[in-house]
This record gives structure tokens, C-alpha cells and sequence, in this order.
């Protein structure tokens, strides 16, 4: 099914992070990173009400030295979002890194609301804060480097838990439900339970004055690994993981697979989508997408589409019920896509990428349906044939 969508360049603003934070309003977060190639680092705001037009509504210059918004999370719940930008060398080597980063959209202008350092790296030591994602109810923010993640309060960005340390692997992604936590690794999905969403800070009876409860270790429910999938694939790792956002028996992840040694070098690394019962731990479809790794993944938020971005430049879409594929964009973009997301109507996906474009797709209503009207030709077409045959071998009986 065809759909509309229309590229967009950005002057000399390599994307790596987006976020919905109104139905029209997203902000981009980009730049050329702490190399001294004259690219300002920013957060951007635009607007856009369809693929066609993207209009600028304000941009936010970050202070000399600091890193590029690598990672980015809007609140569920009002216009308020969280990005990871690494501070300055010199901060970071006298161990201030305010890695953390909150901020508001108020009368189309980005405001700063407070920060937190999470990512305390060592000299020479490079790490960014490459997962930032709220819990559904936006109590919850959970940020995360290669091996370390933190869960904090919003917005006080108090600490709601001590912080999990990965001894082997990398955490790439991570995903809310109402009561757990789950981190995708490069060797396994870690199931955590949440704390109390009780208010962090109680008063003392004597001073009247509030005290801070001290974080507890996250307690870890059940280790998942890596699926069978088919093929001869030497292993593989999670890229990605998502809730559904109206079912939380149901998780997606994105397996990009490792491929087995052999003397041809055009071996591919395929990639595939899987969807779980979140109960049983068990894949209940898997679908192969590319011969490229993902590199992004979102579910739109009223759970019927999956959106992803490949290492061969693609952004499809497929039905969130089904894994159907129903649209690809081919050459989205001159460089693998960076960054992807829904809008919070569902009815727009941009994809950014650091070869400075955004895409922009508008998503009609009828194409979720589209899967559902082709699966249902299918079932008529093969229940034709097979009565088609059946009256065959009643006509040679008779």
C-alpha cells in the first residue's frame, strides 16, 4: 500500500535522537558530537502536521565542549523530555558528567529543568547515555550506558533504585511495563521488578523536615535468553526492546544475528523481529527483516504498528498483530537511520539519520488494515481452492 512521505535535509545537523512531544511538536537532538568539526551541538524544535512541511520552531545551543543529545524519551504525560548529552572532557575528567538532562517545552521554547550525572568515565573511556525511556505512568526514567543503568524519580531525578551493573555484555535498550523493568543486552533480556511508586521523600516526625529513602537493589525476576531462530546463524544479540503500550503480556525485540565464519565475505547479518508472550517467556512470531542489522525500533503508541530502521538504509513498517510487512521506504536516507518514533496520534513516524535528513511519513488510518484485508484474501483464496478440489474428487466418485 502506497503512503506518503517526504525527505527532509538539515543544514550541517547530523540527527541521533527524537521525540514526540506533542501529536505536531518533536524535538531533534544532534550536532557533531565533541570532535572539532565546527558542527554546534543542539536540541531542535519543529513542527509538523503532515510529511510535506517541516517548520523550525526554536533551537537550543549546548555549551561548547559537550557531546551531541545521543538518546532522547518524552514524558508520557505532559511536554517535558529527557535526553543523554555527555558534558564537556574537562567536566568528565574531574568526574562531573551531567549525563542526564531534563528539560520542557513551554510556549514553543525548550527550557532546562535539571540534570544528573549517572555516567562517571574513566580518562580515555568512551560511553554515552544510549538508552533513555520513561515508565508509563512517568513516575519512572531509566537511562543507561554501555554497562550501567540507573532508574531515577521524575522529576526530581532522585535515585528510585541502585543502580544494575552489567559484568559481561552491553545494554542496548530498555522498556517499562506497569510493574517491571526490562533491559535488552547484547546476551540476554533481564527482567526487574519496579520498586514502589510511592512518593521518594517522607517526612521525619521530629524536624518535620523531608528525609530521602534510600535506594534498593532492583531485584531481578528472570533471565531470558537469546531465541532459536532459523537459519545458521553463529548467535546474535538484542537490539531492541518494547512493550506493547495497550497489552503488557506482549514484548517485541529486534535480534540482529551474527553470522556463521565463512570464506565469502558477503555473508549476511540478518535481522529479526520477534514478538512474546510476556508471561511465558515464549516467542510467539518471529519474522525475518533485512540482511542488515536494525539499527532503531518503535511500536506506535496505539499498538498496531512496528517501525524500524536498517543498517541498509531502509525504514518499514509491519502490523504489529501480524509482523505482515506493510511499507518500505528504500534509501530513507544516505547513512543507517539513527533514531525513529511515532508521533503520540499515530499517524506520523520520522526517522532521522547523521547524514543531516529527517523522513517523514504520514500514516493513514487504513494501514494496519491493509494486513488484515490481505491475510483475509489469502484464507478466501486457499478456501476456493480447497473446495475447488474437494467437488473435483466428488464429481470422479460420482
Amino acid at each position: 500500500m502506497r503512503t506518503k512521505h517526504t525527505s527532509h535535509p538539515l543544514s550541517a545537523f547530523p540527527v541521533y535522537s527524537c521525540a514526540f512531544v506533542s501529536s505536531n511538536e518533536f524535538v531533534l537532538g544532534g550536532g557533531g558530537g565533541q570532535s572539532r568539526s565546527g558542527i554546534k551541538n543542539k536540541l531542535r524544535l519543529y513542527r509538523a502536521e503532515n510529511d510535506k512541511k517541516l517548520e523550525l520552531l526554536q533551537e537550543l545551543e549546548l555549551e561548547s565542549g559537550e557531546d551531541a543529545p545521543m538518546s532522547m524519551a518524552a514524558h508520557p504525560k505532559n511536554k517535558d523530555f529527557a535526553c543523554g548529552v555527555n558534558s564537556s572532557a574537562e567536566n568528565m575528567r574531574s568526574g562531573d558528567n551531567q549525563n542526564c538532562r531534563l528539560y520542557s517545552v513551554e510556549d514553543h521554547k525548550i527550557k532546562a529543568l535539571g540534570s544528573r550525572s549517572t555516567l562517571v568515565l574513566k580518562e580515555a573511556e568512551d560511553d554515552f547515555q544510549k538508552v533513555t525511556v520513561f515508565s508509563p505512568d512517568g513516575i519512572l526514567l531509566a537511562v543507561s550506558g554501555s554497562r550501567d543503568l540507573s532508574l531515577l524519580y521524575y522529576p526530581s531525578l532522585s535515585p528510585a533504585a541502585l543502580p544494575v551493573h552489567l559484568d559481561k555484555g552491553e545494554i542496548y535498550d530498555a522498556s517499562f511495563s506497569a510493574k517491571t523493568l526490562v533491559i535488552a543486552t547484547t546476551v540476554n533480556l533481564l527482567v526487574y521488578a519496579l520498586p514502589s511508586s510511592d512518593i521518594p521523600e517522607k517526612s521525619d516526625k521530629a524536624t518535620g523536615k523531608q528525609k530521602q529513602i534510600p535506594p534498593v537493589e532492583l531485584c531481578l525476576l528472570k533471565t531470558v535468553d537469546r531465541p532459536n531462530l532459523p537459519g545458521k546463524d553463529a548467535g546474535g544479540s538484542f537490539r531492541s526492546v518494547r512493550y506493547h503500550p495497550l497489552d503488557e503480556n506482549t514484548l517485541y525485540t529486534v535480534i540482529n544475528t551474527i553470522p556463521p565464519r565463512t570464506r565469502t565475505k558477503s555473508t549476511p547479518r540478518r535481522a529479526f523481529i520477534c514478538k512474546w508472550n510476556a508471561e511465558t517467556w515464549e516467542v510467539i512470531r518471529s519474522r525475518k527483516v533485512g540482511d542488515r542489522g536494525l539499527t532503531c525500533f518503535d511500536v506506535s503508541p496505539n499498538g498496531k504498528l512496528l517501525a524500524f530502521g536498517s543498517a541498509d538504509y531502509t525504514v518499514g513498517i509491519l502490523d504489529a498483530q501480524t509482523l505482515a510487512p506493510l511499507l518500505d521506504v528504500l534509501k530513507a536516507h544516505e547513512f543507517p537511520p539513527t533514531t525513529l518514533r511515532f508521533n503520540t496520534t499515530s499517524n506520523l513516524l520520522i526517522s532521522g539519520s547523521a547524514d543531516s535528513t529527517v523522513r517523514i511519513v504520514t500514516i493513514p488510518d487504513t494501514l494496519a488494515a491493509a494486513s488484515w484485508s490481505s491475510w483475509i484474501l489469502i484464507i478466501v483464496t486457499l478456501l476456493v481452492i480447497i473446495f475447488a478440489i474437494l467437488a473435483q474428487q466428488m464429481h470422479h466418485h460420482l
